[in-house]
């Protein structure tokens, strides 16, 4: 069975984007890009919100000739992976791979997860609300940036309790933390 991941870059008070919708402050360096290349390589899908989706198929016409190589090899292995985008005004994708559901269907993401063979990830604060409010996902890759923003999109939803078990940490060269858990219900690691 894969595993449903949460990925996100967040600040130390816990925001994905500040008041502003501004998250600029989180764009990783190259060390940690090459790290979380390492981490998205074994992805099979991404599960995204509409807002997340269009922020991410930037990654689809960029041209990497003229990129450093850890930005390009994100590139391929985002490329590579299937997506499905979740919004009910989104009429198609922009993107291959790609497809769009109306809905967020746990019942369906139950069955994408059993039959995967690799691992889904889902991305966006809205999207990961409603996969954390039906139990859904498995583990959490958060990077906290040494920032506070004071306000903005949280990277957790509100009223949602989940056990979580530390799996593992590391501290990049700037300053960013990477914690890595495990939902303390899942079997997944």
């Amino acid at each position: 069975m894969a595993k449903l991941i949460y990925s996100a870059i967040m600040s130390l008070d816990g925001y994905i984007a500040d008041r502003d919708g501004i998250f600029d402050w989180a764009a990783p360096d190259e060390e940690m890009h090459t790290f979380v290349n390492d981490l998205e390589r074994p992805v099979g899908a991404y599960l995204y919100g509409r807002r997340m989706y269009e922020v991410m198929a930037a990654w689809d016409t960029l041209q990497t000739y003229d990129q450093p190589p850890f930005i390009a090899e994100f590139a391929a292995i985002w490329r590579a992976a299937d997506k499905v985008v979740y919004s009910k005004t989104l009429t198609s994708p922009s993107t291959p791979r790609t497809r769009v559901e109306r809905g967020f269907d746990p019942e369906a993401v139950r069955r994408m997860k059993a039959s995967a063979t690799r691992d889904l990830t889902v991305g966006g604060a809205n999207l990961a609300a409603q996969a954390f409010e039906a139990g859904l996902v498995d583990v959490c890759h958060l990077f906290v940036v040494p920032m506070l923003v004071g306000d903005g999109k949280r990277a957790f939803p509100s009223g949602v309790r989940l056990e979580l078990v530390l799996q593992e940490e590391r501290r990049f060269t700037n300053g960013t933390v990477y914690l890595h858990y495990r939902s303390a219900t899942s079997q997944a690691g």
